[in-house]
């Protein structure tokens, strides 16, 4: 377990971070968390983020890497009360990805009011078409009823696999190449025919952009629930380029978010559909680990000048 001094430190920041935007932050809901997942965590990747929009309001959410000495995070999450046993396929997708491909790292995905959320396993080096995920006993059906639409919009490089327990959802993150990124008009037909909130062009050029999307699946409908873009992450990124509304103590948080390392500021702005609404994912990253992928991509996907 790494020293107290540590966790203390990024138990501040996350404090430090949940006071700049007005959100409670209790001991109790975080520190759990921290020293059930914080070996190494001075060598772990580490993200603030917040979404806009009333529905998102109160919340601020951490996500850092799980040691990578323990392999599947899942038994840690629930020999600590963070998951329960269940017969649901939910808790058994991460072992079931185990020993199919090189699974690179896990995270783990909190809220400072909502607690523990989400694991995710990343393989960025060993991409996988979804086919191969839809085979995999536990993972939705969906993601199989949806192979249509995968291959008319080019979605057929997964490099990560996030399973939400407290929903019950699961996410596929396909990556893009820098000259196979979705155009805008393809982004609104597919917006449209999965039955997403209707987007300006503005927003539909800025998620044009990115580096991969992130597919949400429920075990109970074929419909995807969400589609969300990001474009790389980049230093010292000005929130008022987001095509969109971004609430005061939002944009505060992206300039101002405590961060470990030396230089600017790292930041990721994403968008995410829903069938009722369009939000903001506002990300500022608190630590960088060695070799974490998106900051490769972020220079092979940087427009040119």
């Amino acid at each position: 377990m790494s020293g107290t001094a540590e966790l203390e430190k990024v138990y501040s920041a996350i404090e430090e971070s949940a006071r700049l935007v007005g959100v409670a932050c209790s001991r109790d809901n975080v520190w759990p968390i921290l020293t059930a997942f914080g070996e190494s965590i001075e060598d772990a990747l580490m993200v603030f983020s917040l979404q806009t929009g009333g529905r998102h309001a109160g919340e601020l959410d951490y996500s850092f890497t799980a040691p990578p000495g323990i392999g599947d995070p899942y038994p840690r999450a629930l020999s600590h009360g963070f998951v329960t046993e269940t017969d649901h396929p939910v808790g058994s997708v991460l072992s079931d990805l185990q020993g199919r491909w090189a699974i690179r790292e896990h995270f783990v995905d909190c809220g400072v009011t909502g607690g523990f959320k989400k694991l995710y396993a990343h393989f960025p080096r060993d991409l996988q078409p979804a086919a191969r995920l839809a085979e995999i006993p536990s993972v939705p059906r969906a993601v199989a009823d949806n192979a249509g639409l995968f291959a008319r919009y080019g979605l057929d490089r997964v490099a990560m696999v996030g399973v939400d327990y407290q929903r019950r959802t699961m996410n596929l993150y396909f990556q893009f190449t820098p000259d196979g990124r979705p155009e805008p008009g393809a982004l609104r037909s597919m917006l449209r025919e999965i039955g997403l909130h209707e987007a300006d062009e503005g927003m539909l050029e800025f998620a044009s952009r990115s580096m991969r999307a992130n597919i949400t699946f429920s075990w109970d409908t074929s419909r995807i629930v969400r589609v969300a873009f990001a474009p790389p992450p980049g230093k010292g990124l000005d929130p008022a380029a987001v095509p969109a509304p971004i609430e005061p103590h939002i944009a505060r948080f992206a300039t101002s978010a405590p961060y470990a390392y030396a230089g600017e500021r790292m930041n990721l702005f994403g968008v995410k559909w829903f069938p009722d609404g369009e939000f903001i994912d506002v990300c500022a990253y608190y630590q960088l680990s060695a070799g974490y992928e998106p900051v490769r991509l972020m220079e092979t996907h940087k427009d040119p000048t």
